[in-house]
């Protein structure tokens, strides 16, 4: 099959030698979004619009500030934080009703606006809508391209998010036999890689174990840093 622009990022993931293709595209979506956030882009009203709507997530804006781009960051956060400011200034005026006998308290209008604030990042939307094709793509390469479902049969599996994802994704997107297929394939490619690494870890600890001094390290010296990849999505550069 010809590969096409929407493709490129996925087979490219999946070639990599990583226990989760899927963090690789993500990995890669995320580190593009904070260079866009913190280059020219950052000067254009538009763009600055909606950062100092939507602010960061605490993860994001440690990105952001780490791309050393310090005016462009102070620009970035001077004036979401102009807008933070005159939002809860005008909000906070708003009448406040305590609770009665007869009736619970109404939440402060200034509470709701945290609470959304406290869930909205610039970065995160940024990557979210690229991030469903990718997986969308995943599923089609699975479906009609045969070499694409060889490389993903042979791949090292998921971590345990993405492949929750999958699962969900493709219990929503096949039907039948192809269905079934997916699940199987995703479902065993999880839990033997899974496995996999958690002997590494098993084995790692071993080696603390004066028995097994003059052991090999087999495949075990980078097995954390890998078992954080496959439980919680945390890959590594």
């Amino acid at each position: 099959m010809k590969e096409k622009i929407y493709t490129i990022p996925v087979n490219d993931a999946f070639d990599k030698d990583c226990e989760c293709p899927v963090c690789a595209m993500f990995q890669e979506l995320e580190k593009n979004a904070v260079e866009y956030t913190m280059g020219p882009s950052y000067m254009e009203d538009d763009i600055r619009a909606k950062t100092d709507e939507l602010g960061f997530c605490q993860k994001h804006l440690q990105q952001v500030y780490d791309c050393e781009n310090r005016l462009g960051f102070a620009l970035v956060i001077k004036t979401h934080m102009d807008k933070l400011i005159a939002d809860i200034d005008r909000l906070s005026k708003e009448p406040v009703k305590g609770k009665t006998f007869f009736k619970k308290a109404e939440a402060p209008s200034v509470s709701a606006y945290v609470k959304k604030h406290g869930t909205s990042c610039f970065v995160c939307e940024k990557i979210n809508g690229t991030f469903d094709r990718y997986i969308d793509t995943i599923l089609h390469l699975y479906k009609t391209d045969s070499n694409f479902k060889k490389k993903y049969k042979e791949s090292k599996g998921f971590c345990t998010s993405h492949f929750g994802l999958l699962i969900q994704r493709g219990q929503e997107k096949f039907s039948g036999e192809l269905c079934e297929e997916f699940i199987k394939d995703t479902t065993g490619l999880y839990l033997e890689n899974m496995k996999r690494v958690r002997d590494d870890v098993e084995w790692f600890i071993n080696k603390f174990d004066h028995k097994y001094a003059n052991e090999s390290w087999k495949n075990a010296k980078d097995s954390l840093p890998r078992a954080m990849t496959k439980v919680d999505s945390i890959l590594g550069d």
